[in-house]
């Protein structure tokens, strides 16, 4: 691998574990309805798919029905509400982005996440040191589409092929790949329905220190005869 002279990452489920506060969003709707509260484990897996995927888990209802937009709307705001009750980075997330300050790699973040909610979202995780956001609504098209992830290197200052992107969905490997950037998958993080084996990334990683070790691994390829 090119040692990156920038790294994006998606936010939710690979630097951040939003999970809880979004399945909580949905948990608010169920008691509204009278309905019991849906297990955790069972929301996560879809923590990264947004209003989509968490409607779609919690009450099987998808986009096609008549009442989705409605509930959409609802979840939404329940989310807004309580954006950052249990939300945190993952364990160790911390300790890779510093150890990308001192390696000089600038890193932001692409997420599909809309500008609603990054904006009061990001300070709270301390993530405000990051190069350059990039929200759902940003570019005039989210992913898998690559625009939002060509615009985090343009505001970089970098080209798409000597930045890396992180993410723990499909969708993140099939933008970094229409990118033009490296690809890694973050197994750390919600997945979804697809296994990250079958993803075709450049790299598979568990944990956050990988990462930091595979940047490492690079700079020394670049400072060794």
């Amino acid at each position: 691998m090119q040692t990156p002279q920038a790294i994006l990452f998606d936010l939710d489920g690979t630097l951040a574990d939003t999970a809880p506060d979004l399945a909580a969003a949905i948990n608010c709707m169920r008691s509204k309805r009278d309905m019991p509260a849906a297990s955790y484990l069972s929301l996560r897996p879809f923590a990264s798919a947004g209003a989509r995927g968490l409607i779609g888990a919690g009450f099987n209802v998808t986009p096609e029905h008549d009442v989705f937009e409605a509930m959409r709307n609802e979840f939404l705001d329940n989310y807004e509400a309580a954006i950052a009750v249990h939300s945190s980075l993952f364990k160790n997330v911390p300790t890779l982005l510093h150890g990308l300050d001192l390696l000089g790699v600038s890193w932001g973040i692409v997420t599909n996440k809309a500008s609603r909610f990054t904006r009061p979202l990001i300070p709270l995780l301390n993530l405000q040191e990051a190069r350059c956001i990039v929200s759902g609504d940003t570019t005039p098209h989210a992913k898998p589409h690559p625009a939002p992830l060509l615009e985090g290197a343009r505001r970089l200052g970098v080209r798409s092929q000597h930045c890396w992107y992180i993410g723990d969905d499909l969708r993140d490997i099939e933008a970094a790949k229409a990118a033009g950037m490296t690809s890694i998958a973050a197994a750390w993080g919600y997945c979804g329905a697809v296994a990250p084996r079958q993803w075709k990334a450049d790299a598979i990683l568990d944990s956050p220190l990988e990462l930091l070790e595979l940047v490492r691994a690079t700079h020394l390829q670049v400072i060794t005869p």
